[in-house]
């Protein structure tokens, strides 16, 4: 089988399998100190698909590094009060833009997902990313080889469209696809990685963390729209406005796995939610039932031995799946990113340069994954009484210690990575 990595390239080289918010910081990252990269996704294609998501000033930082951090700040969308809600909407704690800035040092800035990859791809050459391209490890390699990664053509039928450019390059059939070989792999392929399952195989798989989550994100209805979350029993319900004009608006239940409405998401959501408080109604009026995604949620209760393999790195979702309650999914693989690349300085000694990865990475995430848990079963509360006495704590606890909201973050989004001024951990 051929090796496409066989003529002489500029540079290291490096094979990212996964074009997600991880998997583009890491090749940004590593394109900017001098690594040839090469994104393989499985999709067909990079489109404005997805939902949005909130930056905290830890990704804030890591984004300096790669010079997008003062970009995606200039997008804060909220400076009015914020905070938790009952779904009648009574105030149960309140924060603002400031607060945050105070306490973390920057802001907090919501965007979609489709924002902040097209930044991410612009930093790249078009040729760096082949889609439609599935990628499995065929060889992590070790200190005296290189890994080999095995393409092939994704289920979708075709592969090598070049994002942004619009046209489909029809790629050979199965057995004349190339091999990768890299000096350093990058493994950013999600919750159900294939990749993680190859390189740790006793290690359990993500469990299913007991609820739902439904996204969208429509027009600014013609009511109100501060940024926000609502707890009821056993349900969540978000608001957050992005820079564009639009709402970014998200949703959670404690329902079993693999359960979907027989009516449509948007009939579901308007069922559970139609009745709280604005905005929530005039959302849920705005959105059209296409507009709707829904995922069960994982969770990484149990911590991988090491973020690395070979010369194999694990990032994001593949390496420490969350569940969105303290918005970090994507924060923490952008953090994952820019330290991989601060490591991975050269080709020279990749396996240390890993080690140190899985050194600095490992318990961090743990305890970020360990404590998004804790928050997920508090929120998840479904017993009148227990929701009754959580709403009373929050309440009283916000009036003794004000942005009860931003308390979730501490030690999370005043982070800085190594070479932000900081040693790569808690900057306050």
């Amino acid at each position: 089988m051929p090796v496409s990595s066989s003529s002489p390239v500029d540079g290291p080289r490096a094979v990212v399998i996964g074009a997600g918010v991880g998997g583009l910081t890491a090749a940004v990252a590593l394109h900017q100190r001098g690594w040839h990269v090469t994104v393989l996704e499985r999709a067909p294609a990079i489109e404005a698909v997805g939902a949005g998501l909130g930056l905290t000033p830890n990704s804030l930082r890591a984004l300096d590094m790669i010079g997008l951090g003062d970009t995606v700040r200039s997008m804060r969308s909220w400076n009015a009060e914020g905070g938790l809600r009952t779904p009648s909407g009574r105030w149960l704690s309140r924060t603002s833009q400031e607060a945050a800035a105070e306490r973390f040092g920057g802001p907090l800035v919501p965007l979609h997902r489709a924002t902040l990859i097209s930044l991410l791809r612009s930093r790249l050459p078009e040729s760096a990313v082949v889609t439609g391209a599935e990628a499995e490890i065929a060889d992590p390699g070790d200190a005296d080889r290189p890994a080999r990664i095995r393409r092939t053509v994704a289920k979708h039928g075709t592969a090598g469209l070049a994002a942004g450019k619009g046209g489909v390059e029809h790629e050979p059939s199965a057995r004349e696809l190339p091999q990768h070989e890299a000096e350093l792999a990058v493994a950013a392929d999600g919750v159900h990685s294939a990749a993680r399952s190859l390189l740790f195989p006793g290690c359990p798989a993500p469990r299913n963390a007991g609820f739902t989550a439904w996204r969208f994100v429509v027009p600014a209805p013609d009511v109100a729209c501060p940024p926000h979350e609502t707890w009821g029993r056993g349900v969540l319900w978000g608001t957050q406005p992005l820079h564009d004009g639009r709402i970014y608006a998200y949703a959670a239940a404690a329902v079993p796995a693999g359960e979907r409405s027989p009516d449509g998401e948007l009939a579901e959501l308007r069922r559970r939610f139609g009745t709280w408080h604005q905005p929530v109604p005039g959302l849920l009026a705005a959105a059209r039932p296409d507009d709707v995604l829904r995922n069960d949620v994982y969770e990484a209760a149990e911590p991988l031995p090491a973020y690395h393999r070979g010369r194999v790195a694990v990032l994001g979702d593949a390496a420490h799946a969350m569940p969105p309650t303290l918005g970090q999914g994507g924060n923490q693989a952008m953090e994952d990113a820019v330290v991989l690349a601060h490591h991975a300085t050269t080709r020279a000694d990749i396996p240390s340069a890993l080690a140190a990865y899985t050194h600095d990475r490992l318990p961090r995430t743990s305890e970020v994954v360990h404590r998004a848990i804790r928050v997920s079963r508090f929120i998840t509360l479904t017993s009148a009484t227990a929701c009754a006495l959580r709403d009373a704590a929050m309440v009283t606890v916000g009036r003794l210690a004000p942005h009860l909201a931003l308390r979730a973050l501490d030690g999370i989004a005043d982070w800085s990575p190594p070479g932000h001024g900081g040693d790569g951990k808690r900057q306050r």
